[in-house]
């Protein structure tokens, strides 16, 4: 088994009861130590741990011990090749933990002499521009504040190039559009969190692999967007730390900080799990950020506002309000699960539609119910998009890295991505054609599919049910679509809460329901209202509410008589 000192150290530090890690930490290093240090070929490159830490301490900071932990398996190689073992890395902590600042200092030393390699360009990418430039104005400060350093890199606003190495480090928006032929041996992603998709990492990573030891460094807090890029890093990540792929078919180091559970936020001991610049004993740093966010924790007593920041931001724990959500984040997730779409052919089943608008979306579905669960099986969902108000509020008909809603990544619909999938359809019209969606239904029931009514409110179910009812279906109108979220509000809340809500891997329903906000009336009732009112779309939810709805008809269902207790309801 082979091992460095700093590794050493850190895990002592951690067995000894001196720090205290998160779970991903904690499998991390039982990963370490069970697979990736009991390898025979491979050594760390001692020179360059050594170098690197004195220029950090000489030019920036003394590294923590964490930091001199992770700095090890940068510099971890093949004995026979000389290759790198990991040359991607996914840095995931709560805010204030550091990862520019590291960050900063390593990208500086790689395009230096002390790295060694020519044109060992590197690029940080972010969202913003000001971001973007966070690390890249802390290497010109340093460089623009010491004599020493200007003699060995020449430093510009746009650029910073090593005299010796003729490296150069730039920063980047995320218009990944105009980034092609770069020949980085280093790209930094920063902001992860607000990442929609992979078309940012891939454009830039095109441009890797054209000098030797080329790096991706994945750096980012959690955020408030969900089925994004950073939900596909974690689970890829969690994939490793359990041993399910080999650090032969990946090579990402996931260094994961965050609380374990919710209630570790109440508990100070806890935070150092998220911020391992709590790790004691605190540097001047840590103490002065430590004070900040206890402020801001007291806070919370008599400002609850904050909650979901805080928790998600401070203690790297995505947070969802459940009194304004239907539910959480995972529960959401739980939502893909399989189902027998044999089996459910044998069944009867609820058309479901939420025509709300002529103008923008159009949700039609097929439920059935089986036992407890509710299945809307994602191969029997289709959603309707006018083409400009896909244009208008999703970039539809631009390049994908330059829409998609940039300015507010909670709010973001890869409209182009979910067509090409086959989860819905974009019409090249101003309105809606209502005998399009009639159609819809009938092509299910002439596959063979077992609809016994359409189900939708009475905001446009006027214009359509004349159509449906001239194709000889049964149709039910919701006159209160409010009245309806109330009775079932506790019915769907606890499906969800059971993993009985079962879309399959729909993007676009899981999307959907992301998007509701529960409100409660002055009596009480909790009622579905929309997040925001433009762009996040509730309409498939408010489908799958109305197949709910009306699934106290399908055979084989017991339910109390919910007209019964609407009428006794007091709205």
């Amino acid at each position: 088994m082979i091992s460095y000192s700093y590794i050493n150290e850190y895990i002592r530090q951690w067995r000894e009861g001196e720090i205290t890690l998160n779970k991903e930490r904690i499998m991390l290093i039982e990963w370490l130590e069970q697979d990736i240090l009991m390898m025979r070929d491979i050594y760390f490159d001692s020179g360059q741990i050594e170098n690197f830490i004195q220029f950090a301490d000489k030019w920036y900071f003394s590294l923590e011990p964490f930091q001199k932990f992770l700095t090890c398996f940068i510099f971890l190689r093949y004995k026979d090749s000389d290759d790198l073992v990991f040359d991607e890395f996914f840095i995931y902590m709560a805010r204030g933990a550091g990862k520019n600042g590291f960050v900063s200092a390593l990208v500086n030393y790689f395009i230096s002499e002390l790295h060694g390699i020519d044109f060992y360009n590197v690029s940080i990418v972010a969202n913003s521009e000001k971001q973007a430039k966070t690390s890249f104005t802390e290497v010109y400060n340093a460089i623009d504040m010491n004599d020493a350093l200007k003699e060995y890199f020449k430093h510009q606003k746009a650029v910073i190039e090593s005299v010796d190495t003729k490296s150069i480090f730039q920063f980047h928006t995320s218009n990944a559009s105009t980034k092609d032929g770069l020949r980085d041996g280093c790209v930094v992603y920063d902001e992860v969190h607000e990442y929609e998709n992979n078309d940012v990492v891939d454009v830039f990573s095109g441009g890797l692999g054209k000098v030797e030891d080329s790096r991706e460094f994945f750096i980012g807090t959690d955020g408030f967007v969900r089925d994004g890029f950073i939900d596909r890093l974690k689970e890829r990540a969690l994939s490793i730390l359990k041993r399910e792929i080999s650090v032969k078919e990946d090579s990402l180091f996931p260094f994961m900080c965050c609380i374990d559970n919710e209630d570790e936020m109440h508990d100070m001991n806890m935070w150092q799990k998220a911020n391992p610049m709590f790790h004691p004993s605190l540097s001047t740093y840590a103490k002065t950020l430590y004070k900040k966010v206890l402020k801001q924790y007291r806070k919370l007593q008599n400002d609850s506002s904050g909650y979901e920041n805080f928790i998600t931001k401070r203690m790297n724990l995505p947070k969802v309000d459940l009194e304004k959500s239907v539910t959480s984040w995972d529960k959401i997730e739980a939502t893909d699960q399989e189902y027998d779409l044999e089996k459910l052919k044998q069944r009867e089943c609820i058309g479901c539609i939420d025509y709300a608008s002529i103008r923008d979306f159009v949700a039609n579905g097929l439920l059935f119910v089986e036992g407890d669960k509710f299945i809307l099986p994602k191969e029997l969902t289709h959603s309707f998009v006018c083409k400009p108000f896909a244009d208008k509020h999703y970039a539809y008909s631009g390049n994908k890295a330059e829409g998609n809603n940039k300015k507010d990544h909670r709010k973001f619909a890869p409209i182009k991505e979910w067509e090409e999938q086959g989860f819905l359809t974009v019409l090249h019209k101003d309105t809606m054609d209502p005998h399009l969606i009639v159609k819809w239904f009938v092509d299910k029931r002439n596959e063979g599919w077992n609809i016994i009514k359409i189900v939708g409110d009475n905001f446009r179910m006027e214009i359509l049910r004349p159509l449906f009812e001239a194709e000889g279906f049964e149709v039910e109108i919701i006159r209160n679509p409010d009245a309806a979220s109330a009775l079932l509000a506790p019915k769907i809340e606890l499906a969800f809460d059971n993993h009985n809500v079962i879309f399959g891997d729909n993007p676009v329903m899981r999307w959907y329901t992301n998007n509701v906000l529960v409100v409660i009336d002055g009596k009480g009732n909790k009622l579905y209202r929309k997040k925001e009112p433009v762009k996040r779309k509730t309409d498939g939810f408010m489908m799958f509410l109305y197949g709910v709805w009306a699934s106290r008809d399908l055979d084989n269902y017991d339910a109390s008589d919910a007209l019964d207790i609407l009428d006794a309801l007091n709205f």
